[in-house]
C-alpha cells in the first residue's frame, strides 16, 4: 500500500509499482496458498526467489504489507472502518469506495488494484462468516466476527464489479446526552423518552434505511431498569444496549444442505419462554409481527422494535402488509395492534445527513375500527412541540409517574 504523491490517494500495490505489480503479487499469492503459509518477510522472499526475482528489503516489505492487507481483516478498508465517525463503507468498484460519516456519502481516496481484488476481499469476508459467495451463490448477507454487517453481490448480477456494503456496529450504545449533542434528540427530549420507558410503554421506532433506528433503540434500552431482563431477537445482532441483563438471540440461515434455518419468528417464540421483562425485535420485517403483537397483548409490556416506514402515519399499513404474510387479516391485525402498541417514534434523515426524531405518535381507532396514528410530539429546535395527541401521550406516561 502506498500514497500517490500530490493526491494522497491510497493504492494497494498498483500497476505503477513494478516491484509489487499485480502479476507478481498473484504469483506470490499462489505460492503461499500452496503451502498454507502466512506472508512473513522470509516466506515472501523465498516465494520471490522461486519466481526468479531478487528484491530489496523495502520491496519485500511492500509485498508483505499488500498480502496481509488482503488476508487479514477488511484489507484496505480497515482504516475507514476504524474511523469512529464512519457508519457505512460502500464499494462499487476498484476506484469507487464511499463512506458515510453522518453527513451523506463521501468518496474516499482508497483504491483497489482491480475488480478481482474487490471480489477476493468480498469472498474472504464471506468465508470468515461461514458463508459461500461464488458464481452459484452470487450474493451474501452476513455479520462479520466483529459485528459489522456485510452485504456483497458478485458480477454479473452486479454490473461491472463486485459491490460490497459494510454497516458498522459500534461496540457501545450512545447515551441520550450524546444523541442530544448530535441533534438526534431535541433539547429536553430525553425527559419524554425516559418517561416512555419508565411507564413501560410498547413502541416501534420507524424510519427509512440509515435513519438511526438501531442507534436510538440501543440508547433507549439503556434506560431500562437494571433489575429487568431484556431479550433481543434479531436477524443480525446489531443492538448494543448498555444494560447489565441482556439475552441476545440471532437468526440463522440454512447451511449448504438446506438445513439449520432459524427464523426471526422462531426467535420471538423462544424469547417468550425466557421470562423477558422487555421483548425486543430488532427489525420487524415479516410474519414475526403477529407473534410480537400477541406477546404484547399477553402481559409483556414495554416491548419494542424497529420497522421500515416513510412516515409514522404509514406504520399501521406497513404492519398490515407484514401480517398478511402470516395469514392475519386486516381486521384481526388492527384489533391486535390497538391493544398491543402505544407509540411510534419516527426518525428521519434530512438533506444534510443529520438523523433526528421527527415525531412521536400515539395510536387511536377511527370510525371503522382501524388504527391510525396521531402526532403527540413533533421535532422543534428548542424541544418537542406538542401535537394533537399530547393529552393521550401524557396519560400514557403518567402510568410510570413521569411527565414531559
Amino acid at each position: 500500500m502506498r500514497t500517490s504523491a500530490g493526491t494522497g490517494a491510497v493504492e494497494l500495490c498498483g500497476p505503477r509499482d513494478p516491484a509489487t505489480g499485480p502479476a507478481l503479487l498473484d504469483a506470490v499469492r499462489v505460492r503461499l496458498a500452496e503451502t498454507g503459509a502466512e506472508p512473513t518477510p522470509a516466506r515472501v522472499a523465498a516465494a520471490l526467489r522461486s519466481q526468479g526475482r531478487l528484491l530489496g528489503d523495502s520491496a519485500v516489505l511492500r509485498v508483505v504489507e499488500a498480502l496481509r492487507s488482503e488476508m487479514v481483516g477488511t484489507g484496505p478498508l480497515e482504516p475507514l472502518l476504524a474511523d469512529p465517525q464512519v457508519t457505512d463503507v460502500l464499494v462499487t468498484g476498484p476506484e469507487q469506495v464511499w463512506v458515510d460519516r453522518g453527513s451523506g456519502l463521501e468518496r474516499t481516496e482508497v483504491r483497489f488494484p482491480d475488480a478481482a481484488a474487490v471480489r477476493r476481499l468480498a469472498q474472504r469476508l464471506a468465508t470468515s462468516t461461514g458463508r459461500r459467495l461464488d458464481d452459484a451463490r452470487p450474493w451474501v448477507d452476513a455479520r462479520l466476527p466483529d459485528g459489522t454487517r456485510m452485504h456483497a453481490v458478485l458480477p454479473p448480477v452486479a454490473v461491472g464489479s463486485t459491490c460490497l456494503s459494510l454497516r458498522v456496529v459500534r461496540p457501545r450504545a450512545f447515551r441520550l446526552a450524546e444523541l442530544i449533542t448530535a441533534g438526534t434528540v431535541p433539547p429536553g427530549g430525553d425527559r419524554l423518552l425516559r418517561a416512555m420507558l419508565d411507564a413501560r410503554l410498547s413502541f416501534l421506532v420507524s424510519g427509512g434505511t440509515g435513519s438511526g433506528k438501531t442507534t436510538l433503540l440501543s440508547s433507549l434500552l439503556g434506560l431500562v431498569g437494571p433489575r429487568e431482563r431484556i431479550v433481543l431477537a434479531e436477524d443480525s445482532a446489531e443492538l448494543r444496549p448498555d444494560h447489565p441483563h441482556v439475552v441476545r438471540l440471532e437468526s440463522r440461515v440454512a447451511n449448504q444442505e438446506g438445513i439449520g434455518h432459524v427464523s426471526l419468528r422462531d426467535l420471538v417464540r423462544q424469547a417468550l419462554r425466557m421470562r423477558p421483562d422487555r421483548l425486543v425485535v430488532g427489525e420487524v420485517r415479516g410474519s414475526e409481527v403477529t407473534d410480537l403483537l400477541i406477546a404484547l397483548n399477553t402481559g409483556h409490556e414495554g416491548g419494542c422494535g424497529t420497522v421500515h416506514a416513510n412516515a409514522a402515519a404509514d406504520v399501521p399499513a406497513r404492519l398490515e402488509a407484514l401480517a398478511a404474510t402470516a395469514g392475519l387479516d386486516r381486521t384481526a391485525l388492527h384489533s391486535q395492534l390497538a391493544a398491543a402498541l402505544d407509540l411510534v417514534v419516527h426518525l428521519v434523515r434530512d438533506r444534510s445527513g443529520r438523523r433526528r426524531i421527527a415525531e412521536i405518535h400515539v395510536l387511536e381507532r377511527d370510525r371503522d375500527g382501524l388504527v391510525t396514528t396521531v402526532p403527540a410530539a413533533v421535532w422543534g429546535a428548542e424541544g418537542f412541540v406538542p401535537g394533537r395527541g399530547r393529552q393521550r401521550l401524557e396519560a400514557l406516561c403518567a402510568r410510570g409517574g413521569g411527565a414531559w
